[in-house]
């Protein structure tokens, strides 16, 4: 399925369930100065009123957790802070890989 008709279903599931009343912006145009792209616009937006998408939040893991295995002193936690690591690393690649599908349908 395209991600356009998804797009619009949820839009639609959100208007009928009031989700989208008393929006900061409501009825003015998008701000695309800057040459903001669509993706960027849609994040800045979600951002905006407490939706992150989990590729986002996998990505702020990610860089903690590296800060944390650079703290990290002994081989023992070392190891298995870079498990953790790769495990985020891993699940973020799964979610550009998927976004990068349903985008190209």
């Amino acid at each position: 399925m395209k991600f356009s008709v998804l797009s619009e279903r949820q839009i639609l599931k959100g208007i009928a369930e009031g989700q989208l009343d008393n929006l900061k912006g409501a009825g003015k145009p998008l701000d695309m100065t800057g040459g903001a792209s669509a993706d960027a616009v849609g994040f800045r937006i979600m951002a905006e009123n407490g939706a992150v998408p989990r590729e986002i939040e996998l990505r702020k893991a990610v860089e903690q957790q590296t800060r944390i295995l650079r703290e990290t002193v002994g081989e023992e936690a070392r190891k298995r802070e870079m498990k953790k690591l790769a495990d985020l690393q891993l699940r973020l690649d799964i979610e550009r890989e998927a976004r990068r599908r349903f985008q190209s349908d």
